[in-house]
């Protein structure tokens, strides 16, 4: 049995595909405060600020997982949208362009710390406005870093990929597979 600290459906999910037993409790972190240089060293400290928050909270008696999920594109790090214009920008940059989504994961317990930073680069062909238009209006893009869905809206553009799909999916599970 695990601890996933996360609010994450889809950190969820990957964890039942692959028959993990977890828990699943989120923590208050405010990633506003973050001041990084490059999408990698945000992914880190958010992260990292996220674990010593639950690890208060939780404790390491039982193991704890938290991750976190960076998008980026054309130079820029890419967030979750705060509203469908937002998201509308994100994914336009992303459209026909190298994105590349950085997962960083601490799972750790009383004796035991592992710390994953993995990335996954996708080479996107256009996107067709009006499918972006219909995935703008289903929300699906809420909550997600980079509105990015690569098992949902996204996979279809998908012209090339040098890395996991778990890491784009925000847990690189292959990683902590061996631990649990």
């Amino acid at each position: 049995m695990i601890l996933l600290a996360s609010s994450s459906q889809t950190r969820a999910m990957i964890l039942k595909q692959r028959g993990v037993e977890f828990t699943q409790n989120g923590c208050d972190f405010n990633e506003d405060l973050i001041v990084a240089s490059s999408p990698k060293n945000f992914v880190y400290q958010a992260t990292l600020g996220k674990y010593e928050e639950c690890k208060k909270k939780y404790g390491l008696d039982i193991p704890l997982l938290v991750a976190d999920t960076v998008v980026s594109s054309c130079g820029e790090i890419l967030r979750k949208a705060k509203d469908r214009d937002d998201a509308k920008r994100i994914l336009n940059l992303q459209s026909g362009n190298k994105v590349s989504i950085i997962t960083c994961m601490i799972f750790s317990s009383n004796s035991f710390y592992l710390l994953d930073i993995s990335s996954t680069d996708y080479f996107f062909k256009a996107f067709d406005k009006v499918s972006l238009d219909n995935y703008l209006d289903s929300n699906d893009w809420q909550g997600k870093a980079g509105a990015c869905m690569v098992e949902g809206f996204c996979k279809p553009y998908i012209k090339s990929t040098i890395g996991l799909e778990s890491t784009a999916m925000g847990l690189t599970i292959e990683k902590i597979l061996p631990y649990v």
